[in-house]
């Protein structure tokens, strides 16, 4: 799962992507409005952690911009305004939620959580496809109520599947899910996990389709 987070303040970016990283995400850490706007173009993003007060390009602009274009990409504004004339303007500029500065890592895990769920039309906290369970708050995987043990880049493949229900998920959009800028990509690293993921849920779990890459079979 990938997000961009544009933060300037550079104590707290680093705070923010390193906490993101254990938690199981790729995170882009951009310090500058136009350099999201750039990055934004150039790849596709499960979320946007946005801080309102950037430089180069507010987060405002960059935010309404967004909407007015049509994308409905999920973006969570980080900000020290804390006044609830600022909170409604951040909301009703297109932002699904609104976090104040300082707040607790847990809360911003669930509420990224809610977020991502909420793009990808999913209600539910927890992924199920067919006795499969996937909880992403816990980072547990069962099984017809076994628990199933994955690496965390297995645990980054099923949940981007899982995300996209019956719909095939590209090659280069799974690696998109498990690396950074700046992080190596292995030539056959999502073969590698596909491969111990049918090893350890079923064989026929996850089709390759030629040309599309892979999706999950119907339960």
């Amino acid at each position: 799962m990938r997000i961009l987070l544009a933060e300037d303040d550079p104590s707290l970016g680093a705070t923010l992507q390193s906490w993101l990283q254990l938690d199981g995400y790729a995170v882009d850490w951009v310090k500058r409005g136009d350099h999201a706007e750039t990055a934004l173009r150039a790849q596709p993003y499960q979320c946007l952690l946005l801080d309102r007060g950037l430089p180069g390009l507010s987060g405002d602009r960059l935010l309404s911009g967004l909407r007015a274009h049509g994308n409905d990409m999920p973006v969570l504004l980080i900000t020290a305004r804390d006044a609830l004339s600022d909170r409604i303007a951040g909301l009703d500029l297109g932002a699904d939620d609104y976090l104040v500065k300082p707040f607790d890592l847990e809360e911003l895990s669930a509420r990224l959580r809610a977020a991502i769920r909420r793009g990808s039309g999913q209600a539910a906290g927890v992924l199920r496809h067919g006795g499969i369970v996937l909880d992403p708050a816990g980072k547990q995987i069962t099984q017809n109520g076994a628990a199933v043990v994955l690496t965390a880049r297995e645990f980054a493949i099923l949940h981007a599947l899982m995300l996209h229900g019956g719909r095939p998920v590209s090659r280069d959009r799974l690696e998109d899910a498990l690396y950074g800028w700046g992080e190596e990509v292995e030539s056959n690293t999502v073969e590698v996990h596909i491969y111990h993921l049918r090893k350890k849920l079923g064989r026929r779990l996850i089709r390759t389709l030629r040309g599309l890459g892979y999706v999950l079979e119907a339960p």
